[in-house]
């Protein structure tokens, strides 16, 4: 799958999970199980409870993304 496959959606942190792993709830209202994607642990940025992010999602599996933007 080639990278504009994915398919980006905004929303908040809901719940933080041990390993890096969060629960984003998106504007539509769904809940997406995300995990950070390489830049973000790169470059150790910090993702808190209640942070807005970009998650890509997968067309496949609307339940599972990854983290790759933390909005100011």
């Amino acid at each position: 799958m080639a990278a504009d496959d994915l398919i980006p959606v905004e929303g908040v942190i809901t719940e933080v999970f041990p390993g890096g792993a969060f629960l984003v709830e998106t504007e539509a209202g769904t809940q997406v199980h995300a995990h950070l994607s390489g830049k973000l642990r790169r470059f150790r940025i910090r993702v808190v409870l209640g942070d807005k992010v970009t998650v890509e999602v997968s067309p496949y599996d609307l339940s599972k993304g990854r983290i790759t933007y933390r909005h100011k």
